[in-house]
């Protein structure tokens, strides 16, 4: 029987994740599967997979042919190369103990390379994070300056307009003092211009003398 190790979709629209299983060349994609041997979710960064090394191991040396992804995955988590070395022990090119320590040394260095990636996600998100507080403190300090600076050109117009409104008090307090004092003065010269005038029968008893 041709066997495929291929991927199982499953999940919601837009957040698919996948089985990683074992299944009868000509079953559906989504169909029955003889295995499941692991997962892959794409929706982290890096992607997520778990996969049991030594059924995968076996089935490739089995004859299973995965998938253009599957084998990606396969490629990725260093089943193929483990199944490249023991090709390399059957054929006498070096000994067992020499292929395991080959793949320790390949795992070591894919395990740091992995390792380094997460931590420069990491330092990405640290510094994506840092950068957006700094935009919204930003935008809060540019919010609070222009209320500020609304809440000053409101206080300063409201001083403006008492000041003219006091102004305009002092010039009719002004005028009118000045219309009071116009009017006592004409009166005073009023009344002078009465006490010096000579009264009519006193002129006629002068000219009669």
């Amino acid at each position: 029987m041709p066997a495929k190790i291929r991927l199982q979709r499953h999940g919601r629209k837009g957040y698919a994740f996948y089985h990683i299983v074992i299944a009868d060349s000509r079953a559906p994609r989504d169909g029955r599967y003889i295995e499941r041997i692991g997962s892959y979710d794409p929706n982290t960064n890096p992607a997520t997979i778990t996969l049991d090394f030594d059924k995968a191991l076996d089935w490739l040396s089995k004859g299973a042919q995965p998938t253009d992804t599957a084998n990606s995955i396969l490629s990725y988590k260093g089943v193929l190369y483990k199944k490249h070395l023991l090709g390399g022990v059957k054929k006498g090119a070096f000994t067992e103990e020499e292929a395991e320590r080959r793949f320790q040394v390949w795992m070591t260095e894919k395990e740091a390379k992995i390792q380094a990636k997460k931590n420069h996600l990491s330092e990405d998100s640290e510094a994506f994070k840092k950068s957006r507080l700094e935009a919204e403190v930003k935008v809060n300090q540019d919010r609070a300056d222009a209320l500020a600076k609304k809440i000053a050109d409101q206080e300063a117009a409201a001083a403006a307009k008492a000041k003219e409104a006091e102004d305009a008090a002092k010039v009719a307090l002004a005028a009118k003092k000045k219309e009071v004092e116009d009017a006592a003065a004409k009166k005073a010269e009023l009344k002078k211009e009465e006490k010096t005038e000579i009264p009519v029968n006193e002129v006629a008893k002068e000219e009669k003398k």
